[in-house]
């Protein structure tokens, strides 16, 4: 290109750098979902402010301001001067979704060769040096979305308020396959406020001028349907009978070595279980839809607006460049909760009252009874020690449904409530087993651990009576849990240290300096002796196997009299190799400490054989302030590695971690969660 710089500034005012790379539709290292495309685009204005469009979008996790950093060092350029646009499918970059924790692993890269095209390009222009600011990457930065969030601008989708907005309530049914037997609408219909009753099949919807005229009219309509409930759910009880005697299909995952138990052997045998768990995010999904001129824009906190946009399209008969899907945050939206289904109802009303926008929002119940759960599982272990006090043969076999139901395309479409339950459904998708390295319920099942032979088998559930999808760390935090509890199991036979029994095991060598540093930080040979109810516990994982380590000590103590387990303090130590911001990637693993405590001592959703039974906090608990533990994070910065993803890394080490120190502290090993004082009991 030759252009002068009077020339660029007085034709274009502002240049815009186009990066794209090869592989374009390659998997996605996760392997849950295709990336379109990897394009990136920055935009330089005469002002001197640089715009940096987002392929990935921000949930709370702070990437928004770790890509900006990337951005500000590799042009050269002081951090103020980056302004952040989120994903909108009429200009951004196609990054798929954001999930499985490599956000900064994908789309840093990207921005880094997009800013060093751009730098190179403006030092043409003025045949000089563009002006180096010190580096940012590396320093815990403010976090650019925080001040408006904490002084009450308009962050969150559930905030926005559009010229002209109308408000919409679906009246889900009470339960999976529920069908209506009977409804008279007439009444709601004339009701003060109500603009249209919207019924396809086992869909019903209410469009009202006002906020609470749609939620009341909902309440009304809701007790007017007569529905028929199939009652074939497994109740809380049976689910874990249900998994192994379901129908289901057997994948190996792993065989290494030949896995061998003789009858002269010792083998050690445990069985692990996890239930049901929701997203419980604190804020219920809702979304904006707008439809005119056959044109449909979606407002969405879900976590791929590309995919959205396609199977939004699909299910509503619209061609994929008529539809646009603009990112907009809520609080808590790890995994595959109610977004997307909230976005594609908004739409399905929208449609049906062109010319207005249609604001949707879920109430709490709407969000436990039909976001999609983490799905139950079943993990059964065995293994033989030898004569050294080594595993000599290990095997892993795990139980249960997909951990993966994302409404992305023409053949997912009918993942959405909404397909599901009109005239006509879609077709139920063919249950989808996520390959290795990343896996879905067989994520971490394969140890880290050096041992010689091993043997993994997932059996895959086929039969899905209970919508069930991605929470954040899919199967890791199932068998994380189960192998880090029977890593001490077997340390406990033999009389082996926790730390000791695992560093004998491990030839990783960063593996081994995270737990070389985390028992020097919380002095592990100085802990309480066992039994005394004060307990401290040990666990370790490396994420997928190929993202960051950590390793997590767990104190904490138990009441002899009420069983009641009282987090004291949690203390990690993390390498996820080039760290971007010190303080955003130790609020990562912080938050991953905190919402799998929550998961491990409260969380589980209840079913009857009829409907699930927790749909408020009361009925699904939650782990509150005063039950938060202290928590110390110490990161191993490696600048010479590549950044390595968080969000998920310390979900199963917690689990694991409390279940060993409650066991060092009272003596009594707990397989199943949630780790309840009955439980104890």
């Amino acid at each position: 290109m030759s252009v002068s710089r009077r020339e660029f500034i007085h034709s274009s005012g502002s240049v815009v750098v186009y990066f794209s790379l090869g592989g374009c539709g390659a998997s996605d290292p996760s392997g849950e979902d295709a990336v379109a495309s990897s394009d990136n685009r920055i935009t330089i204005h005469t002002d001197g402010s640089v715009e940096l469009f987002m392929g990935k979008v921000e949930l709370g996790q702070g990437i928004g301001t770790a890509l900006a950093q990337i951005a500000a060092d590799e042009l050269g350029v002081a951090f103020d001067r980056i302004r952040l646009t989120g994903v909108d499918t009429d200009f951004s970059p196609d990054e798929s979704y954001t999930f499985s924790s490599i956000s900064i692993q994908q789309s840093g890269p990207k921005v880094r060769e997009a800013a060093a095209s751009a730098r190179a390009y403006l030092e043409q222009l003025s045949d000089r040096d563009a002006a180096d600011n010190s580096a940012v990457v590396g320093q815990s930065v403010p976090r650019i979305d925080i001040p408006g969030k904490t002084f009450g601008d308009v962050s969150f989708i559930q905030d926005v308020r559009l010229d002209g907005m109308v408000h919409a309530r679906v009246v889900h049914p009470p339960a999976e396959r529920a069908v209506i037997q009977e409804m008279d609408s007439k009444s709601v219909e004339e009701m003060p406020g109500v603009l249209k009753v919207v019924r396809d099949s086992n869909f019903v919807g209410i469009i009202a001028e006002r906020e609470g005229q749609a939620r009341t009219a909902a309440a009304a309509l809701a007790a007017l349907i007569r529905w028929e409930l199939p009652g074939d759910l497994p109740s809380s009880d049976e689910v874990y009978d249900w998994l192994k005697r379901a129908e289901s299909r057997k994948e190996e995952v792993s065989a290494s070595g030949t896995v061998n138990f003789s009858p002269s052997d010792t083998v050690h045998r445990a069985t692990y279980r996890r239930p049901y768990q929701a997203h419980a995010s604190i804020s219920p999904s809702a979304a904006i839809a707008f439809f005119e001129d056959s044109k449909l824009t979606v407002w969405s906190h879900a976590q791929g607006m590309y995919p959205l946009r396609g199977a939004i399209a699909h299910t509503l008969g619209l061609s994929p460049q008529d539809v646009r899907c603009v990112h907009k945050e809520a609080s808590g939206c790890y995994g595959h909760n109610g977004a997307d289904d909230a976005a594609c109802e908004a739409a399905v009303l929208a449609m049906r009252l062109p010319g207005r926008p249609v604001r949707l929002q879920w109430e709490r119940a709407d969000e436990f009874l039909w976001e999609p759960l983490g799905p139950a599982m079943q993990i059964e272990t065995q293994a033989v020690l030898d004569s050294e006090g080594r595993i000599s043969n290990w095997q892993h076999d795990l139980w249960s449904c997909p951990h993966t139901g994302r409404p992305r395309d023409v053949d997912s479409a009918g993942y959405f409530l909404y397909a599901k339950h009109k005239e006509n459904p879609l077709p139920d998708p063919a249950p989808y087993s996520i390959p290795q390295p990343s896996g879905g319920s067989d994520r971490n099942s394969v140890p880290l651990y050096d041992i010689k032979n091993v043997r993994v088998n997932k059996h895959f559930v086929t039969d899905i009576p209970i919508l069930g999808s991605s929470l954040r760390g899919l199967g890791a935090y199932g068998n994380v849990f189960a192998i880090e509890s029977f890593m001490d199991e077997l340390a406990a036979q033999i009389g082996a240290d926790p730390f000791e029994f695992r560093k004998r095991h491990l030839d990783d060598v960063r593996a081994l300096e995270v737990m070389q540093r985390l028992e020097k930080e919380t002095q592990w040979q100085a802990r309480p002796q066992p039994g005394t109810g004060v307990g401290w516990g040990v666990a370790f994982a490396r994420f997928k196997n190929l993202s960051s380590y950590l390793g997590l000590v767990m104190q904490l103590q138990v009441n002899a009299e009420t069983n009641a387990i009282q987090l004291i303090k949690a203390t990690a130590v993390c390498d996820a190799g080039l760290v971007v911001n010190p303080d955003g990637l130790k609020a990562q693993i912080e938050g991953g400490i905190i919402q799998s405590a929550s998961w491990t001592l409260k969380e589980q959703v209840r079913l009857s054989n009829r409907a699930r039974e927790s749909y408020d906090w009361n009925t699904y608990p939650i782990l509150r302030f005063d039950e938060i533990p202290d928590v110390d994070v110490i990161l191993i910065d490696r600048p010479e590695q590549k950044s390595l993803g968080v969000g998920e890394t310390a979900q199963g080490p917690t689990a694991a971690a409390i279940a060993n120190a409650i066991y060092h502290a009272t003596g009594k090993r707990l397989r199943q969660l949630p780790f309840t004082p009955d439980r104890l009991v």
